[in-house]
């Protein structure tokens, strides 16, 4: 395959009237996806907008994975934006990637035109209005190149500033591939979607689908509010496959909501986007012992996950649980501060290189310059890896451990520090359900923002059972619950903002 869309023509023929994704509110089989695709794909061809960005302002929903393979079919790129974002926000975005179009529904028209004044505003529902144009099609097909942007997401990084991770369409096809084979998905894979489609860990559960005639369930944020509820929608749907950020599964976990309800087809629960710990992960494998479990990593800028870890042992609730090796057609290495590969256990920056590595960030040559470089490991011609920025080392079993950030390695009372071996620690305490250590610059201090059952006291005096006595954090601070940003992480600059 060479186009995502490629994909969709070929699934079509074999499943036409199977459904491709569904919401509460509405579904579309494979048929009515491949249609109203075309459709919305002819009204931008009418425009002559060609790879060019395009802006999607709607629900989750599968009319929205549905306008993303229009604008694919039409020759352009897309970018997704949280219809509940901070308009300030948006408007950086918008600044940044000026898009040819907006693409948003009726019921959220009166928002775009608030939010997105000035530029081109497409109506779903007027688009579907199109009649498909086969030859119009296949004449933008054949301009086409698998080298040319599929998406482009916007993330935040740890400024807070909105940075376009640009994709390609045969960094997407490549990870469709590896991912499909290595996990064994077939047209029985039943999805229960959890990532807001903005957000790169949905990516298998928008293409899996298109190359496989598997079926993606899109469960809505509130559903995850009510963590029985949410079980119960798994068994009602008979879905099988989950590939949730860790967040979701902790969450779960630590309301007590496994095992209260049975749910027989769940074979297969994968993870990425933030540490999952061993604590939470023990009880969802002792809840579902016939399930395959898998933590996968990889930043925005590698199209999602460059390593992957199956679970295959057991592991104390302390322990750290580690992200294995590189996926296929990918190189993964680490470097030290030297710019040489770190040898033994020794702790260094994992760089990557491959198919699936971003061309940058998006009109943001400064950014893209930092983080893309010359591959220091090979002078002769022009490869370009990505430095993540993460401090990895390799166990004894030649597997790489996540050891934190560069950005969250601290240097305090003459001892360097990884602010995530303390979270590690916090979150091995029973009654600890989440846990964000930061360092406060100003005032040379460590602050850990927890929320569990312990008092500051107590879990003082318990952590060092599990870290040394000069990482004990210098100031606590208990929340009922740590915020989640929009991807469903902890939202780290929000509380950095509270030291």
């Amino acid at each position: 395959m060479r186009l995502v869309t490629d994909y969709l023509d070929r699934i079509v023929k074999e499943y036409p009237e199977k459904t491709a994704y569904a919401n509460e509110q509405d579904s579309m089989t494979f048929s009515q996806v491949y249609k109203n695709a075309r459709k919305l794909a002819v009204g931008l061809i009418r425009e002559h907008i060609f790879k060019q960005p395009v802006v999607v302002f709607m629900e989750k929903s599968p009319a929205c994975i549905t306008s993303f393979l229009g604008i694919a079919y039409s020759g352009n790129f897309y970018t997704p934006i949280d219809t509940q974002m901070p308009v300030s926000r948006i408007h950086k975005i918008i600044n940044t990637l000026n898009p040819s179009a907006i693409v948003t529904s009726q019921d959220l028209l009166s928002a775009a035109k608030d939010v997105f004044g000035g530029y081109k505003i497409f109506l779903y529902e007027e688009l579907q209005k199109n009649i498909d144009d086969a030859e119009m099609i296949q004449d933008v097909k054949h301009r086409q190149l698998d080298t040319d942007l599929l998406y482009v997401l916007f993330t935040s990084g740890s400024t807070g500033e909105p940075k376009g991770v640009t994709i390609s369409q045969q960094a997407v096809v490549d990870y469709i591939e590896w991912i499909t084979e290595t996990f064994s998905f077939d047209h029985r894979i039943v999805f229960g979607n959890q990532s807001p489609l903005y957000f790169d860990v949905s990516l298998q559960d928008i293409y899996v689908p298109l190359k496989m005639g598997a079926t993606t369930h899109l469960i809505s944020q509130e559903q995850f509010a009510f963590p029985i509820r949410l079980l119960e929608y798994l068994k009602e749907k008979q879905i099988n496959t989950i590939f949730w950020v860790p967040s979701a599964l902790i969450l779960v976990a630590n309301l007590k909501a496994l095992g209260r309800v049975k749910v027989p087809e769940l074979k297969k629960v994968l993870f990425a986007g933030e540490v999952m710990p061993n604590k939470q992960l023990n009880m969802w494998r002792r809840a579902f012992p016939q399930a395959e479990f898998a933590n996968l990593y990889g930043p925005t800028e590698i199209t999602e996950i460059c390593t992957y870890y199956k679970v295959d042992r057991e592991f104390k609730d302390e322990d750290p649980l580690p992200i294995g090796k590189a996926c296929e057609n990918m190189d993964v290495f680490v470097l030290n501060e030297a710019d040489e590969l770190a040898r033994g256990d020794e702790i260094g920056e994992l760089c990557i290189r491959g198919r699936g590595l971003s061309y940058g960030y998006y009109n943001n040559p400064r950014k893209t310059a930092e983080a893309f470089v010359q591959n220091p490991l090979q002078p002769n011609y022009h490869e370009m890896i990505y430095r993540t920025g993460d401090l990895v080392r390799y166990n004894e079993f030649g597997e790489l451990m996540y050891a934190g950030r560069k950005d969250f390695q601290i240097k305090h009372m003459g001892h360097r520090i990884e602010l995530g071996e303390i979270e590690t620690a916090a979150l091995a305490v029973e009654g600890i359900k989440q846990a964000c250590c930061l360092y406060d610059t100003a005032r040379s201090r460590i602050v850990l923002f927890y929320a569990g059952a312990k008092s500051d006291e107590e879990l003082k005096e318990l952590l060092p059972a599990y870290i040394p006595h000069y990482m004990i954090p210098n100031r606590f601070v208990k929340m009922d619950e740590i915020p989640l940003n929009m991807n469903g992480k902890l939202d780290r600059v929000w509380l950095k903002s509270q030291l």
